[in-house]
């Protein structure tokens, strides 16, 4: 999830760029909380984990 919003905050940034417009924060701003969001992402901060809810399903099942 932190990963898509990084995303747009990068087309945001780069659409800004390509236009030439402002609104009020800096381009290196919006570039650097793309970053920090991805690495939330990376750190795995809001990711869900399917996985781990399987084998809790399975666990309870036997």
């Amino acid at each position: 999830m932190l990963a898509i919003v990084a995303a747009i905050i990068f087309a945001i940034a780069f659409l800004l760029d390509l236009l030439n417009a402002s609104i009020g924060i800096g381009l290196t701003a919006l570039i650097a909380l793309g970053l920090a969001l991805l690495a939330l992402h990376q750190a795995g901060i809001g990711t869900a984990s399917v996985g781990s809810w399987r084998g809790g399903y399975r666990r309870t099942r036997r």
